[in-house]
């Protein structure tokens, strides 16, 4: 328990809506633990935009200053390490144990909704299997325990009747769909997070394999794939042209094993025994820039391929990696990059449900067609003169600027900037367009950045990267 500890943290967010300011900052508390390498394991979303993080030993009355190593945004696991020896004094680092089964007992400890004493619940294993990791918008290995876990818990850890530590507490189900119900990231995870760290210097993530796929239950289709009785597997529906993957995989492809793992008609692979598992658990346990073998039925063919694994991307990211939002402003039009923390700001935290159908088809289905491709709206239009008429344009796309396509930010920017035609004609989604003339709507810009206090009419990053002067 002595290995336990509350992490209190002060976040300043970036303000998506308005790219060119931060939100007042907050203070939140959680939980955490000491491993070895005088380190600290918490959630990463108990850290999140954080601009200090303090942490104290229970027991104690002082909070020591931390320092965060690493971040990992899928795992939703962050590290920290203090600086002052006296923190370590007496601090007996948690041992990590393995996976537990169903059924094993399990005690959660940590720092529930704010309290200054350590609180601990006790439950079973009810279910292990790959879950959605909300932080991260992922798909990892996780355990589903019937041990409370409520605000504050995040980051503290799941010990087994033996005292070892077998996973962080991170997320739980609403009291409106269920009681008692968290949800725990286990070791397996733990070790590849730390491992990471350790093995890259740095984090650099969960790889994926880069194709979307569906079931081969349908004994229909499964004929007309060419599949014979006894092979089984999954059929790809398209892959990633961004990832290694494209390059030998093709869509109907029908993928048979992973590293030698027979995969079953509905995308199971064994797991312990009698338990079976998505088989993107098998991918998960790879690091960033391994291969793997995978062999593909192509026209009745068996094919077998190795392949380089790299983490996600998305046309509509999860996460800005702390960094904040960049954005390009001229003749008031602002111009930014769409991310979830991005809807999550405009569209509040069921923007799911409230933001418009073409933004939420673009997370779910669009894949990037180059690597450094970016998904550019108009967020709002700053009232000024110049721009009469066009007040209402909001959180749409650019496809276009003088007919050449606008690829993402930094390439609208500097389109902008070196333009000498007459007019800036912007194509709009959904046929619109926006037609300034490029002289005027240059020497506006300054008056209307003066006008609404914003300090400049881009993002550092983009002034990092201009080419322009």
């Amino acid at each position: 328990m002595d290995a336990v500890v509350k992490v209190f943290c002060i976040h300043t967010e970036p303000n998506f809506s308005m790219p060119w300011q931060r939100k007042r900052q907050y203070s939140s508390s959680s939980s955490g633990f000491v491993i070895s390498g005088r380190r600290v394991l918490t959630n990463a979303h108990s850290v999140e935009h954080y601009t200090q993080v303090k942490v104290k030993k229970r027991g104690s009355d002082t909070k020591y200053l931390a320092t965060v190593l690493s971040i990992g945004t899928e795992c939703d696991i962050a590290m920290l390490t203090v600086n002052d020896d006296e923190f370590w004094e007496g601090v007996s680092p948690a041992e990590f144990g393995e996976l537990p089964a169903l059924q094993d007992a399990v005690t959660v400890v940590g720092y529930p909704i704010g309290g200054d004493r350590i609180s601990i619940t006790s439950g079973v294993v009810s279910r292990i299997e790959i879950l959605s990791y909300i932080h991260g918008s992922t798909e990892l290995l996780g355990l589903q325990v019937d041990a409370a876990i409520n605000f504050g818990n995040s980051g503290g850890p799941a010990f087994n009747d033996k005292g070892n530590c077998v996973g962080i507490a991170f997320q739980s189900l609403r009291q409106d769909e269920a009681e008692n119900i968290g949800y725990v990231i286990p070791t397996p995870v733990i070790q590849h997070f730390i491992q990471d760290c350790e093995k890259n210097e740095a984090y650099t993530g969960f790889p994926i394999l880069g194709i979307e796929w569906q079931k081969m239950e349908n004994p229909d289709l499964r004929k007309a794939m060419g599949m014979k009785p006894e092979q089984k597997g999954v059929r790809i529906r398209r892959v990633d042209p961004t990832a290694p993957e494209s390059e030998v995989l093709k869509s109907s492809d029908i993928v048979l094993s992973f590293d030698g793992v027979d995969i079953a008609d509905d995308g199971t692979v064994p797991f312990r025994h009698g338990e079976r598992i998505g088989f993107s658990y098998l991918v998960s346990q790879k690091y960033t820039g391994d291969c793997s073998a995978i062999e593909v039925l192509r026209n009745s063919e068996i094919l077998n391929f190795n392949i380089k694994l790299t983490s996600s991307r998305r046309l509509i990211p999860a996460h800005n990696r702390g960094k904040p939002p960049s954005y390009y402003i001229i003749a008031g039009f602002v111009f930014t990059t769409v991310s979830v923390p991005y809807l999550r700001s405009e569209y509040g935290d069921n923007y799911e449900y409230e933001a418009p159908m073409n933004l939420l088809d673009k997370l779910y289905h669009a894949t990037l067609q180059s690597p450094d491709e970016q998904l550019v709206v108009v967020s709002q239009v700053l009232v000024s003169d110049i721009n009469i008429g066009y007040e209402d344009i909001v959180n749409t796309q650019v496809l276009a600027l003088n007919g050449k396509p606008v690829a993402n930010l930094w390439r609208l920017a500097e389109m902008v900037e070196n333009c000498d035609d007459e007019f800036l004609k912007f194509d709009l989604e959904y046929e619109q367009i926006v037609v300034l003339r490029t002289m005027t709507a240059k020497a506006a810009t300054p008056d209307i950045l003066a006008t609404h206090c914003i300090p400049s009419a881009m993002s550092a990053d983009l002034k990092a990267l201009r080419p322009w002067t």
